[in-house]
């Protein structure tokens, strides 16, 4: 597991990028009917935004990973009180991965 010291390196859009290969695992493992590999990369999607949570503590952002850990629960759990798809929380996701490219992708051609 990665400790937070390392995780406080990334930036916020880093870090949701990082949950978002877990959920995009899941998706996978979903697709292939794998409920065991769903569920362990649903686990440690829910261990990364918890050390997220940690590095975000007093911010803004919070209350909104919050919610996100706990649409992931729902789907561990398999509750079904949200009508949340992980094919829709990979792209929530991978939006934060693309600003994180798109801003790597600016600072090397100025």
């Amino acid at each position: 597991m990665i400790t937070l010291e390392r995780w406080l390196k990334f930036s916020f859009a880093e870090q949701i990028g990082h949950v978002g290969s877990e959920i995009s695992r899941a998706r996978y493992s979903n697709e292939k009917n794998e409920p065991i590999r769903r569920e362990n990369a649903l686990i440690r999607s829910i261990e990364l935004i918890d050390l997220t949570i940690q590095a975000q503590s007093g911010k803004r952002s919070l209350k909104e990973i919050v919610r996100l850990r706990e649409v992931i629960c729902d789907w561990l759990f398999e509750k079904k009180e949200y009508d949340i798809s992980l094919s829709s929380l990979q792209k929530y996701c991978e939006a934060f991965y693309l600003s994180v490219q798109l801003k790597k992708a600016n600072s090397s051609v100025n």
